[in-house]
């Protein structure tokens, strides 16, 4: 194939070759195919198989015997002869694999939850090596675990894959394994100093990892008949090339989000050569992408019930960054961006992979129409503001989980769960005490407040502060910890492999309950909130007298209350030693973690009562936001990106009505609510477009939808895979009735 020369040639820069040879598409969608024959019987066999998986407790089989690897399982396929695309994690069609490395009393528990025995010779294995699982409590200290079973810090990566690493999957197709490996011998060379310290010694270490990660890539590619070793010729082996090595990433990785990065534009390059050059047609390549796309919804991990509690709906993240614009000011949506989105529509929709539009308001008009209809149609596609993320990241950046961009190949993120703040608003009242959890002094002891008479706004901002500074040293310190050890026992070989030599990373914290957090300090400032105490004469219900303005309104009273709690728990995070002097971020994402985390939290000063869900993410609560859906996301968009820079998670949902009588002026209302939203400053949106009675329905009787997707919290799920809890938190979120 003939591309542009340039740099891209001499050294490993996917985004020179992207910008020297990508076309721009400013047409509208009519180009589209449908799906072909053998798509649809291919797609009907993977379906009834994803029927089964649901019958049979949502675990279609599992390989309790080989601990999965890159090379470990012999090649599976769907039906070899349908299949353009192939591959699959082990032999056979959604058998999932066990993955000792990050703990292995988590898989012993894996298997105990679907009836299974781990196979003898695996445990054998581990009485001679330690897991990642077993580093960490071997490091832990009290407080730190005493804070992670009062659930004031939950979802910790401690016995599982961090996820958060995007490995540049594009470099395969585009240089071959070989080149790749010349590149990391000759890095590897250079790693000589006159003093052979500990930092050096891992970087050396860690890259003769990396290079055997690869020949194992070469090993597995070669056992379905592929030759990774060179670059790709053609569309068809750019997509497969690409796929394998995707593939022996989540063949050694069962990280909570396993992003793809940012492909489409990529593989338009070698789509529009081999339609120019007659190689393939409009139907082939689409066929190629639906194939494609239909393996990435196959990628399974073996989890534990619990799991689900904070990650629910069996989500992988397998998150693909669309469009966005270039830093020459072109815009970056090519045929095959349509075409990606094309599968919601081909297969139906899907919660994987996880589509994300960087949206600007300069894309072209007919995209930006064309995703909207996608999302009115399938409610399965999320949007960030690549106007905020562009000047930070560059014009080749992806989306890592669901809302944290970080530069393909060049960064990664120590992912670390969040923290529950109004779990820590409860603490400064009550001297540091956890009501939820047997009264125990869990956090910092303080004066208990409030027993004399209502809270006094002044002096809960006073503990408060000394809570969130507690708790930001401990949340850090747990998270280096972790992260030594997830390096030390559990290394990402194959995702580091395709990155840099020098990279950056980031620490990346979050918060939970933010809106719960400041509708309290809202009613403690402009109502009258009084304690209502049990025998230890701790608070464990308030009254409220008065009216108090709730975040989510547009007013100014409470929003900036939000603002400032996310800017001080940013500092505070942000003022203590991190790992690999990494750089601390921010997220306000729950995942669908605001359940649990509602759960494990008491009544709350703005009238949530004990055990209730929180809001998800930087959602206002549900129910509150009463002023139409502007006002809900303009309050949203103040929450500042520069101390939330691993995102800020809004999910919204809208009946169908609200947007208009027709499908035309549905569509031009949901493109100007985003452009809108975005202009403001807001940095991500779920949009779902549907009836709360669907959802109801849903509920009752699952078997009539089971393709119903929805937007929960930085990703999509089928609705039907919830839980119990997380489908009535999700029906009792706010659904906009007016614009």
């Amino acid at each position: 194939m003939k591309f542009q020369p340039g740099p891209w040639q001499n050294e490993v820069n996917v985004r020179d070759f992207i910008q020297r040879n990508y076309t721009p598409y400013d047409g509208d969608s009519a180009f589209l195919k449908a799906p072909t024959e053998r798509t649809r019987a291919l797609w009907g066999k993977v379906v009834a198989l994803m029927d089964e998986e649901r019958r049979r407790g949502g675990v279609y089989d599992i390989d309790a015997s080989t601990i999965s690897t890159i090379t470990a399982h012999a090649p599976g396929y769907i039906d070899r002869d349908l299949e353009q695309i192939v591959g699959l994690q082990t032999d056979a069609p959604l058998k999932r694999a066990i993955m000792p490395f990050g703990g292995i009393r988590l898989v012993r528990t894996q298997l105990k939850a679907y009836g299974r025995e781990m196979d003898p010779e695996v445990e054998r294995v581990f009485n001679y090596r330690k897991t990642h699982n077993d580093g960490v409590f071997d490091a832990y200290t009290d407080e730190m675990k005493l804070a992670r079973h009062a659930g004031i810090v939950t979802g910790l990566p401690d016995s599982y894959g961090r996820g958060r690493i995007i490995g540049d999957y594009r470099r395969v197709p585009l240089y071959g394994t070989a080149f790749l490996i010349k590149m990391k011998e000759a890095a590897k060379n250079e790693m000589v100093r006159d003093i052979m310290d500990s930092g050096l010694i891992r970087k050396r270490e860690e890259t003769s990892e990396q290079i055997r990660a690869l020949h194992e890539l070469e090993a597995m590619a070669a056992a379905y008949g592929f030759d990774v070793t060179r670059p790709a010729r053609d569309v068809k082996e750019a997509i497969q090339w690409l796929y394998l090595a995707y593939l022996a990433a989540v063949k050694e990785q069962n990280g909570a989000a396993m992003s793809i990065g940012r492909i489409s534009t990529f593989l338009d390059c070698y789509a529009e050569a081999d339609l120019a050059a007659g190689t393939y047609d409009e139907e082939q390549i689409q066929e190629m992408v639906d194939h494609f796309i239909m393996k990435l919804r196959m990628v399974r991990f073996l989890r534990v019930p619990a799991y689900d509690e904070i990650f629910s709906g069996d989500p992988t993240w397998v998150t693909e960054s669309l469009a966005g614009m270039a830093g020459d000011g072109r815009h970056m949506v090519t045929k095959t961006t349509y075409r990606f989105l094309h599968t919601l529509v081909n297969l139906g929709p899907a919660p994987e992979p996880n589509l994300t539009v960087l949206w600007s308001p300069r894309l072209p008009e007919p995209f930006k129409r064309f995703c909207t209809e996608v999302s009115i149609r399938t409610s399965s596609v999320q949007y960030e503001n690549d106007t905020l993320m562009l000047p930070k990241f560059g014009d080749d950046y992806g989306i890592a989980c669901c809302v944290s961009a970080m530069r393909i190949g060049k960064q990664l993120q120590f992912f670390g769960a969040r923290v529950n703040l109004a779990k820590a608003l409860l603490y400064a009242i009550n001297g540091g005490m956890d009501v939820s959890f047997d009264n125990a002094q869990v956090g910092p002891e303080l004066r208990i407040l409030g027993e004399r008479g209502p809270l006094v706004f002044e002096e809960v901002m006073i503990n408060f502060n000394k809570v969130v500074a507690w708790l930001a040293k401990l949340y850090m310190d747990t998270l280096n910890t972790i992260h030594y050890m997830h390096d030390k026992y559990c290394y990402e070989r194959l995702e580091m492999a395709l990155h840099d030599d020098t990279i950056v990373r980031t620490m990346a914290g979050g918060i939970a309950g933010l809106s719960v957090l400041v509708d309290s300090l809202s009613a403690i400032k402009h109502a009258q909130v009084t304690a209502v105490r049990n025998e230890k004469g701790l608070a464990t219900d308030f009254q409220i007298e008065g009216d108090f303005p709730k975040y989510g309104n547009d007013d100014d009273r409470v929003d900036q209350l939000a603002v400032e709690v996310v800017r001080n728990f940013y500092r505070e995070f942000a003022k203590h030693h991190t790992y690999r002097k990494s750089k601390p971020t921010l997220s306000i994402l729950t995942i669908t973690s605001n359940v649990m985390y509602g759960s494990k939290t008491a009544s709350t000063p703005d009238g949530r009562k004990a055990g209730e869900p929180f809001a998800p993410g930087a959602n206002p609560m549900h129910g509150r936001d009463l002023q139409g859906a502007i006002a809900s996301l303009r309050s949203v968009a103040k929450l500042q990106y520069d101390f939330a820079e691993d995102g800020i998670s809004n999910t919204f949902s809208i009946i169908p009505e609200s947007l208009g009588k027709t499908d035309a002026e549905k569509q031009e209302n949901l493109m100007a609510l985003l452009d809108g939203y975005f202009t403001d400053n807001g940095h991500h949106l779920n949009v779902n477009v549907l009836q709360r009675e669907t959802l109801l329905d849903a509920m009752d009787h699952p078997e009539k939808y089971p393709q119903l997707t929805i937007r929960v919290s930085g990703y999509a799920v089928k609705f039907i895979r919830l839980t119990r809890e997380q489908q009535l938190d999700v029906v009792n979120r706010t659904f906009h009735c007016q614009l």
